[in-house]
């Protein structure tokens, strides 16, 4: 065990603003204990019906891989435009983007047809599935199994990014106690999906479904060493069931599709800034 920290908890919480602004204490230059804009910026809209303003991590793959899945399947009114947010520039603090997403995170949705802001991930998934009657069961039994993991998929992947990639990957420290606490937490949850996937072809059954979508760039992202370069530290050999089933949906030409845009890091054949259109993929 390490020695004990020499940090006293103080009795009230101070937000140190002068040590934010250097990116160092207790926040970053992008936390920050009060929501809001910080700058004035109206945000651009394209042409086609869906306005999604992202980037692609885990939240904002989710949405990418749906509307190309909607497209492959001939739905027009699925066409959108992708808008680059550069989180690390602060671009989602801007006073168009809090107008749409008062809580300042990516993904969020305009869909111009209805004017209607649609902002968190499954919100947004659920969504379009309703939309379009696709990628949700209409069998009553099947359709609460797909939001059976929707809603577990949004309530577990904060312990596995905030909690387990935050300590692992990001955190300027080791902390024994928090890795060793996450990391538990994150092979639980790996467990709870193998066991699921051990009889079943997707998370709600035989379809494949949002919950699929919700869930992949997470999990099937981390089995297959894309995430927090954290697959053999978790020795994910042991969710061969995960393992399967997040190399079905790999194979998905939508969903390479999907994991390309909003992408400005890795490989230069994976990125795609911004989509406008589905030739922009050539």
């Amino acid at each position: 065990m390490s020695e004990q920290s020499a940090y006293i908890v103080p009795e009230i919480w101070r937000w140190d603003q002068k040590a934010s602004a250097a990116g160092t204490a207790n926040s970053s230059k992008l936390n920050r204990p009060i929501a809001g804009a910080t700058h004035e910026k109206s945000l651009p809209v394209g042409e086609h019906p869906l306005q999604l303003y992202s980037l692609a991590t885990p939240n904002g793959v989710k949405v990418t891989i749906l509307l190309e899945e909607l497209l492959a399947l001939g739905e027009q009114g699925a066409e959108y435009d992708a808008w680059l947010i550069k989180i690390g520039e602060g671009d989602q603090f801007s006073s168009g983007f809090v107008a749409l997403n008062p809580n300042s995170k990516i993904p969020v949705l305009l869909d111009t047809t209805t004017n209607q802001r649609v902002f968190e991930s499954g919100a947004i998934l659920l969504y379009l599935a309703n939309k379009f009657g696709r990628f949700l069961p209409t069998d009553p039994t099947a359709r609460v199994e797909a939001l059976n993991w929707l809603f577990w998929l949004q309530g577990s992947a904060p312990y596995l990014g905030g909690g387990f990639g935050h300590f692992y990957h990001y955190a300027p420290e080791k902390i024994e106690y928090a890795i060793d606490r996450f990391t538990m937490e994150a092979k639980r949850q790996l467990d709870v999906l193998d066991r699921e996937l051990r009889n079943k072809k997707y998370l709600a059954g035989d379809e494949y479904s949002i919950a699929d979508m919700a869930t992949w760039p997470w999990y099937g992202n981390l089995v297959q060493g894309r995430l927090y370069d954290a697959a053999t530290f978790l020795n994910v050999s042991e969710y061969p069931h995960v393992l399967r089933w997040a190399d079905k949906i790999n194979e998905r030409p939508a969903v390479q599709r999907g994991r390309q845009v909003n992408r400005t890091w890795g490989d230069a054949s994976e990125q795609l800034a911004e989509r406008h259109s589905a030739s922009d993929f050539d």
